[in-house]
């Protein structure tokens, strides 16, 4: 490249000058603010449980002792407020400056930063458009006083568009759990997702399967409701860890739905965190 004349418009060479340095996306985290690891729950679809596995992995590194937040960066449908039970009505409070938001902050230490908080009423609809979206994510990361943080979960919406992109490209990811549930086209959308974030070079911690089993109550055996879990095949050809299978229980989303998420007994999820903590 001794004949380069810098004119990287007029050249159609691929060299080191025309790669754009992914540090130089990052979304900075304001000054008051400390977040040591960054973890993504991405899925390739919705209705599989990812702000339920979100939630359950903050609770589960929360009683470890460890400083966990949540960032709800599903904008347009969000459920994290609600499984801690969160009273959205009082809004966002605000530092003195009134520069900065302060998370809500769940009865046992979770914080929480989540468009609900923001919203008049909790039922009122977040109609706007992506690059709106994308931009209150990076807001969500970059004007919260996130305050010595070991752990932040990233509750990502489904799919591999906007805020995918957004949370991948503007946040230090150090990792993703890729949520998932027992039918046919579980390959497809676990690939989907591994194939995005090795894209991004983003490493992959594992994979969760939700709903994956019903254990009968009187004699123990567990009763595949969706059908056979194919979930040990996929992972293996796509060359991720299984980190847990969660069962259907009625009680996991009466308590949810009471806002005690941080009340339930989490034992599947043991593997799961044991990977977190070795990043």
């Amino acid at each position: 490249m001794s004949e380069c004349n810098h004119d990287c418009g007029s050249c159609s060479a691929e060299c080191s000058s025309r790669r754009p340095d992914p540090s130089e996306f990052l979304e900075a985290l304001n000054p008051e603010s400390s977040v040591k690891k960054v973890i993504g729950i991405v899925s390739g679809k919705g209705g599989v449980g990812k702000s339920l596995v979100t939630s359950m992995l903050a609770v589960s590194m929360n009683r470890k002792g460890l400083r966990t937040g949540i960032l709800d960066a599903d904008i347009t449908g969000p459920s994290i407020p609600t499984a801690f039970g969160i009273d959205t009505s009082q809004g966002v409070a605000v530092t003195p400056d009134g520069k900065l938001m302060i998370p809500a902050k769940s009865l046992e230490g979770v914080e929480i930063m989540s468009s609900n908080l923001l919203l008049d009423h909790n039922t009122d609809p977040v109609i706007w458009r992506g690059p709106v979206i994308a931009g209150a994510v990076k807001q969500f990361w970059s004007e919260t006083l996130w305050q010595d943080i070991d752990y932040m979960f990233v509750d990502m919406p489904p799919g591999t568009g906007d805020v995918p992109l957004t949370v991948f490209q503007s946040l230090p990811v150090d990792g993703i759990i890729i949520v998932t549930s027992p039918q046919e086209l579980v390959s497809m959308i676990v690939t989907k997702a591994v194939n995005m974030a090795k894209k991004m070079d983003i490493p992959i911690i594992g994979v969760v399967e939700n709903m994956s089993y019903l254990q009968c109550p009187d004699c123990g055996k567990k009763i595949s409701v969706f059908g056979e879990s194919h979930i040990d095949e996929v992972a293996k050809e796509n060359g991720i860890k299984v980190l847990a299978q969660l069962p259907i229980d009625p009680k996991i989303s009466q308590m949810v739905d009471a806002g005690r998420v941080e009340y339930l007994e989490l034992p599947w999820l043991e593997g799961a965190v044991e990977a977190i903590q070795k990043l």
